[in-house]
This record gives C-alpha cells, structure tokens and sequence, in this order.
C-alpha cells in the first residue's frame, strides 16, 4: 500500500488494517489505529509508520481513545521469513529483553549494526525500540489487569528500573502507571483466581475459535492439557519457570473481538513470551479476508470456506513438543498418539510446582523437554524400536542445536535438517513447519486425511496433482490443508494413516 491507500482506509475506518499500519498526526502529537473513531485528521497533517515503536521512535504517544497498541499483530510477521521476519519474532518472544541484541544478532546470523540497519529500514525501528514498545506494552497489561505493585510491574516487564519504566510509560502513553491502573477500561478483566493474570487477546474477525480449541482439545495429551466446555487448558514450559494457560471465548459484553487468557506463572518476567505462544497457538494474527480472497477463488475450497468463515491454522506454544509428538502419531490415529504422549509424558514429564496444580484439574505435568528425552533408554518411549531410535535422534539434534525450531529460526534450513534425521519425512517436518514454527504456507499434499478430502470432491489426488494445483493457494496453503481436514470431520469416511502420512 501506498499513503494515499492507507489514508483511504483511514477515511473508512476500516478494521482490518488495524496491526498493518499505524496513523500519526502531526498537530497532536498522536498516533492512531486505522479505525479510530476519532474525527479523521486532514491528509496533510498525517504520517504512516509499520510499527507502533516506530511511531513511537518518531516522538508520538498512543491514542486514548483506540489504543493502538492493542491491536492484533501484523500477519507479515509469520509470512516473511526473511532475516527482518525471524528477528521480529523473536523480538516479540522477549528475546532481547533475556539476552540482549547481540544475542538477536546471533541467532539471525548477523552483526548487530546489520540487523539494526535492516529493521530500521523495513519497520522504521530498531531492535532496541521495538523491544521497548513490547515492554511498554506488556506493562500496560500488568498494570490495568493485576494489583501487582508498581516496583514489580517495572521487572516483570523487563524495564532496567523503575525510572526508566515511569518514564517510558509516560512518554508512550501520556500517562502515569498510576493513572492507568485507576483509569483502567476493562474492570472485568480483573476477575480471576488469586495470583492470575487475566486479559483479552484481540484478533481480526471473523474467527471461528469454538472449532480452533476443539482442534487442539482433540489432540490433548493427558497430563500436559485438558478441554471442558468450551475451556483450553494447558501447561507452559518458558525460560523463567512454568505457567499455566486457559483460552475461551470472551463474552460478549467484553468489547467482542477478544480471546479471553488467564494465566498463572511462576515469574511474571515470562508474561509476554506467554502470551506471544498463546497468540500462535490460536493464529491470532491472521487476516482471514486475505485468507478468503486467495482461496476463495478455487470452486473446491470457496464452499469449505464457507462453511467455516474464519478457519484458521492452529500453531503450537513449543515446537520442540509438537515434533516430538509428531513422530508419535506416525502410523496411528490421533486417539493412539494422545496415548503414547500421555505415557511418555507420565515416565519424563515435569511435574508442576507445588500449589501451581488445582486439585480438580487434569494438568500435572510439563511435557519433557528434548534434552530429558535425549538422553532416555528409547525402549521405554512404549514405541517400535526403528521409530523409538527416530524420537531419540530427534531430540538429541533439538537439544544440541543441530535442529533450531526457535522462533526466529529460519524455517527451510529446519525442514532440510529434520528431513535429515532417520525416521523424520516429508510429511513430519511439513507438520512440524505448519504448526509449529507457524508458516502460514504448507500444504501437506502427501497427507492422507488431505488426498481423501480431495477425492471425495472430484478432484485427482496424487501427491504431484495436489502441490502442483495448490500452488495457486499459497501464500495460504496451511490454511487450506486446515479447511481439507476439517470438511472430512463431516462425512463418514474413516482414514487411517500410513507409513509417512498423516491425518488431522
């Protein structure tokens, strides 16, 4: 888009460029979402930055009224997966309030003048604006939603003092941490059991989040998650301690256009890695219009969207887990694979901290983490030898470094390395690069469950047909491999897997 087109969608107010861009008025000192509701400034006096840390690098404050800064994330960012792509990941992940830039640098395969360069010409910002805007943010948070005191906002959210938190705080939003907290717009938000941290999500409409938690709640491992009534539990392995996550539905009286998340954390330090998971655990930052727009195209797929407006491609909050339970589910069924996780997860898996687990919760554990499950006797995964040696392989290259499946790796060399590893084919580091490392732009054309949805709709299914006629959905491919699936949730065809092949 040009100015003259944001301005456009300015004058319309239209919400779905909300996270794509962001509004600067010059005579107040403000910027705005797309859809504010405020009077439109004049075409003159406006200026357009792609982050909101770049207009807050530019000397502008939030808006009151719309709250820019909580809109949902720009769908780019799980797109690119160039250099500027993987750091901006990772910068949300936290990555530079844990170790710094020059560990951003590092782990993108660049100097830290380099990467500065790039992103202050791609998003207007530096790696170290960016990242303050994210603490700004998580604080906002902290500060509206928890009576944490203030001291313990300012840590929590990776701010250096409470000085430089008050000060950030006042610059970035106009206001006192105390003013907000007794300003704060969202009461209910406040409702929780003690020692949670309870707010909304925001996400881009439509969305169909009723299917989404029953996807993940049909594949919940015993131990590690749980689904009732329309409530996703489960529990978190993050880089301070564990924590505990539950996703619903917001109510209607909340503002709509929220997921409502509480989570329980052993140190608040992990809030904003917690709730970067939780949004790629439910794409929160997807634009389905772009989805529809692209498949909606094809005659196959424009009544699946249909019957599922606002589908979209469940990610997961650790990757390392989903591959490990990928290799599970090889050559059986989703039920079978929830089993073998769930046993796995009894003989390693971490228990929770004392007073973390609720006595009448089905969550015990954190799911083993690679570098236990390395080091294991692979007779007691309760696998075939050749796919027991395969999990052990696998985890051994994760621990190590071998295999990075962090959030800012770099998405084709995972692939080529998981392929590499005996026991892991294409369908596997294709599931894993799905969901896992989030690509929006996978289609796994070998999968079963996928050549079945195609048959059953006339279309020819050979793994060559398939990924050459996908070629026209992407960059949407995950999303029709979804709407695949989920069309064979209503017939009455069995699938089962096979060597190398998979079903959803």
């Amino acid at each position: 888009m040009d100015d003259d087109q944001r301005y456009r969608a300015v004058l319309s107010r239209d919400s779905r460029f909300d996270g794509l861009f962001y509004t600067a008025v010059r005579t107040t000192g403000v910027y705005c979402r797309p859809s504010c509701p405020a009077v439109t400034p004049k075409r003159v006096n406006t200026r357009f930055f792609p982050t909101a840390a770049a207009a807050q690098e530019a000397g502008f404050r939030a808006c009151k009224r719309c709250r820019p800064d909580l809109t949902p994330g720009s769908p780019e960012w799980n797109l690119r997966a160039d250099v500027v792509g993987r750091a901006m990941r990772l910068i949300q992940d936290g990555t530079v309030d844990r170790g710094g830039v020059g560990v951003l640098a590092s782990a993108v395969g660049y100097s830290r003048r380099q990467l500065n360069r790039l992103l202050v010409a791609e998003v207007g910002a530096g790696p170290l604006a960016l990242a303050r805007s994210e603490r700004a943010q998580t604080a906002r948070v902290l500060v509206e939603t928890t009576d944490m005191p203030m001291a313990d906002v300012a840590f929590a959210a990776g701010f250096a003092s409470v000085r430089q938190f008050n000060e950030t705080m006042r610059a970035v939003f106009d206001r006192s941490p105390t003013e907000m907290r007794a300003m704060g717009r969202a009461p209910a938000s406040r409702v929780g059991e003690p020692g949670s941290i309870t707010l909304r999500l925001p996400h881009r409409k439509p969305i169909d989040l009723a299917r989404t938690l029953r996807f993940l709640g049909d594949r919940a491992v015993p131990g590690v998650e749980e689904y009732r009534e329309g409530v996703y539990r489960r529990t978190l392995r993050l880089a301070h301690g564990h924590g505990i996550v539950e996703l619903s539905e917001g109510t209607t009286g909340s503002g709509g256009g929220h997921v409502l998340c509480r989570l329980r954390l052993e140190e608040p330090r992990d809030l904003t890695s917690a709730v970067r998971r939780c949004r790629r655990l439910l794409d929160l930052d997807a634009d389905p219009r772009a989805v529809g727009e692209v498949l909606g195209e094809d005659p196959l797929l424009e009544p699946l969207l249909d019957a599922a407006p606002g589908i979209r491609s469940p990610g997961h909050v650790d990757p390392a887990e989903l591959a490990v339970r990928a290799v599970l589910g090889q050559q059986v069924s989703v039920r079978a694979a929830r089993t073998l996780a769930g046993r796995l997860v009894e003989r390693f898996g971490e228990p929770l901290p004392p007073g973390m687990e609720k006595p009448d919760g089905g969550l015990t554990h954190v799911f083993p983490s690679p570098d236990v499950l390395a080091e294991a006797d692979p007779s007691l995964f309760s696998l075939p030898s050749a796919r027991g040696e395969a999990l052990r392989s696998l985890c051994d290259a994760v621990a190590s470094g071998r295999v990075d499946l962090g959030p800012g790796c770099d998405r084709d060399e995972a692939e080529r390395r998981l392929v590499e590893l005996r026991g892991i084919g294409p369908w596997t580091a294709g599931y894993v690069r799905m969901r896992g490392l989030g690509d929006p732009d996978v289609f796994l054309h070998g999968d079963l469950g996928v050549r079945v949805a195609l048959e059953a709709r006339g279309r020819k299914a050979t793994p060559v047909t398939t990924a050459r006629e996908a070629k026209a959905w992407s960059p949407w491919r995950s999303y029709a491999t979804h709407l695949l699936w989920e069309s064979l949730s209503d017939t009455s065809v069995s699938v089962s897997r096979g060597k190398e092949e998979g079903t959803e």
